[in-house]
């Protein structure tokens, strides 16, 4: 049976779910309160990855999970283990997509960027640079690179062969992931990875690769899974305002969440001043040994808190029923009205690991076919 995935609101059959270090990994932590901590962060993480699979399972989900590298260290850091499959996978209408995310991200590229150098960031056009330009990002951007050639691609090995055997593809493109695609049925709705990224320039190439979509281009300046979630036909539930909402989903209703969950992670704001806001372990905001470990050691492993506010970070698992990390009196109102219920699931350190229950997992296989919710398009 050829795995797909058209509506993220068909019934979910299979899923990854991602997999961090056992306690024992921390064992060189010195520091003994700071390993200590780092093992109970370990220890509760794999409790709540469980807790996330039995609900999966009551739903009759069959549950894949990546292997924890082979080499967990190199140039001089430690490999992040393979928390967010959505990051580096994407199932599309039959079509299987291995992408990848390293330390070399659009930001660094314009600070060192020459004007010669492509304005439309893409990995293709990277890949298109004189070899000295190449050369030099790679210098600077050495350990990114080098973890995802020699390392990453094993962790995912076992799913890939399962796949193949249902009788799908892989295709390696690192500019596609599911937590940058809605896909909605035949409309493919792509984030951008910055405010300033040219649109078309997006439209254009991932036009070219899914011919038999309509393709659109959401401005989300980041992962669209964290700005924005289409939880049913007609409803999306929504961090701010997108202009393009009314183009690209003409008639929904958007339920938005203006500023929501910052009340509840205010301590992470005395730690932002030292880490530039990449995680945050609740009661340790001045505790400088694990600032010193985390930053000199796993800083590496962590995006930006600030796309990290999970509400509108949701996995559907039928037209019923969805999965979220915390209650919410607007998001749970809407979903009523539509009948759908949500499910609580723990996921305690969230905010260290930069991982909603979406990035978390990767919807691998859904019952159904493709659906033109905007038939007036065609």
């Amino acid at each position: 049976m050829t795995y797909s995935v058209y509506q993220p609101w068909d019934p979910l059959k299979v899923c990854v779910v991602g997999r961090s270090y056992p306690p024992e990994f921390y064992s060189w932590i010195t520091v003994p309160h700071v390993r200590d901590l780092f093992e109970k962060i370990a220890i509760e993480t794999e409790e709540d990855y469980q807790a996330i699979i039995a609900k999966l399972q009551q739903f009759g989900v069959e549950v894949l999970r990546p292997n924890l590298p082979t080499t967990t260290f190199a140039n001089g850091k430690y490999l992040m283990p393979p928390m967010t499959p959505r990051d580096y996978t994407a199932m599309i209408g039959e079509k299987f997509y291995h992408g990848w995310t390293s330390n070399f991200n659009k930001n660094q590229y314009d600070a060192i960027k020459d004007p010669q150098w492509p304005t439309c960031y893409t990995w293709t056009d990277f890949n298109q640079l004189p070899t000295w330009i190449r050369d030099e990002c790679i210098n600077i951007h050495k350990y990114g690179i080098e973890e995802y050639q020699v390392h990453r691609s094993s962790e995912y090995d076992d799913i890939f062969n399962h796949i193949i055997k249902q009788g799908n593809t892989i295709t390696i493109s690192p500019e596609i992931n599911s937590a940058m695609v809605a896909r909605i049925g035949k409309d493919l709705c792509f984030g951008t990875d910055a405010y300033d990224q040219d649109l078309g320039c997006i439209r254009e190439k991932m036009s070219l690769e899914f011919p038999n979509n309509r393709v659109h281009v959401v401005n989300t300046g980041g992962h669209s899974d964290s700005t924005y979630c289409p939880v049913a036909p007609g409803l999306i539930i929504s961090l701010r305002d997108v202009p393009t909402y009314a183009d690209t989903f003409p008639d929904w209703e958007v339920v938005y969440l203006p500023g929501q969950s910052w009340d509840s992670v205010r301590p992470f704001l005395d730690l932002k001043r030292q880490n530039k806001g990449k995680w945050w372990i609740p009661g340790f905001e001045q505790d400088q040994a694990v600032v010193d470990v985390v930053e000199s050691w796993l800083g590496h492993w962590t995006g930006y808190v600030e796309e990290t506010v999970f509400d509108v970070n949701m996995l559907i698992i039928d037209p019923k029923n969805v999965m979220v990390f915390n209650y919410n009196k607007q998001v749970f109102d809407a979903l009523d009205r539509y009948g759908i219920t949500p499910h609580v699931v723990p996921f305690r350190h969230r905010y260290f690991w930069d991982g909603g229950i979406h990035c978390i997992t990767s919807d691998l296989h859904r019952e159904g076919t493709m659906q033109d919710y905007f038939p007036e398009r065609s």
